[in-house]
């Protein structure tokens, strides 16, 4: 097989020929006349795999990352809290209870519209802060179709599949990249609805960064520097989710509920 190539060699072009394929455009030539062999063309490039949600999750601060002098002294608070036996809020349970089978699979669909707002302007058991914006665009919207973009966004955010990672569900409703979300429903409200939906799994402290977010509370009782969300290559959603797992695994056992936890950390923010 005879190939129109000069032999750099020998300068023929008559005996050269196609010793073997390799990967993408590459071949390996070869002058039958003064036996030199050379690779003609470019090699296939090797696509480099794509990290998974878990690989990336690696890279977030631990509690293992903490001082140990910082572990000791947030301890220490931590059984001076304990020591404490504070009343709960008698509203709490019951405003939590009526609001879990508001977001339920099945009373979701059926929940009244003047619920979906007070929950949104209520601070029993976790406060949103100003809902302003909330409520300029339920009042424009009118109770039914405000519901009904309420709705959306609670069933997005808690039953959504695709994508499947809840915390990039919770991305695209703050971010607003997606169709299913209300204007001024974002990270407290959400963060809320997770606080309801799973009382056990999230804390009641709904900013990631603020006077007293998560990223503050890690930074001033544990020392700990959290990514900043202006400037670090990190998704809100992951940076509330994982921050919100990062201060569980810290706090650990000896609370009663996710607000007694919370109340310790906003306490032991300014004492620390």
């Amino acid at each position: 097989m005879a190939i129109d190539l000069n032999c750099s060699t020998c300068h023929s072009d008559e005996r050269v020929v196609l010793v073997e394929r390799l990967s993408g455009t590459q071949r390996k030539l070869k002058c039958e006349q003064c036996g030199y062999e050379w690779l003609r063309g470019e090699p296939e490039r090797q696509k480099v795999p794509l990290p998974t949600l878990e690989d990336i999750k690696k890279r977030f601060p631990k509690p293992g990352d903490v001082d140990p002098q910082k572990l000791a002294r947030a301890n220490k608070l931590k059984v001076e809290f304990l020591e404490r036996e504070p009343e709960p809020d008698p509203n709490v349970a019951p405003y939590w209870a009526k609001y879990q089978q508001v977001f339920s699979a099945d009373g979701l669909t059926r929940a009244n519209p003047q619920d979906l707002k007070d929950f949104a302007n209520s601070n029993i058991g976790a406060n949103p802060g100003n809902m302003s914006v909330f409520n300029e665009a339920w009042n424009e919207m009118g109770p039914e179709a405000g519901a009904h973009q309420v709705r959306k966004a609670v069933e997005y955010l808690l039953r959504g599949t695709s994508p499947v990672d809840i915390e990039d569900r919770l991305t695209g409703l703050i971010s607003d990249t997606k169709s299913f979300g209300m204007k001024g429903f974002k990270e407290s409200l959400l963060t809320k609805v997770l606080c309801i939906a799973y009382p056990d799994r999230y804390l009641t402290i709904l900013k990631y960064t603020g006077v007293a977010g998560k990223r503050e509370i890690a930074s001033s009782l544990w020392g700990l520097d959290l990514p900043d969300p202006e400037t670090a290559n990190w998704t809100i959603g992951r940076l509330i989710l994982w921050s919100n797992d990062l201060l569980l695994a810290l706090l650990g056992e000896g609370f009663r509920h996710q607000q007694h936890a919370a109340e310790f950390l906003w306490w032991a923010k300014d004492k620390a």
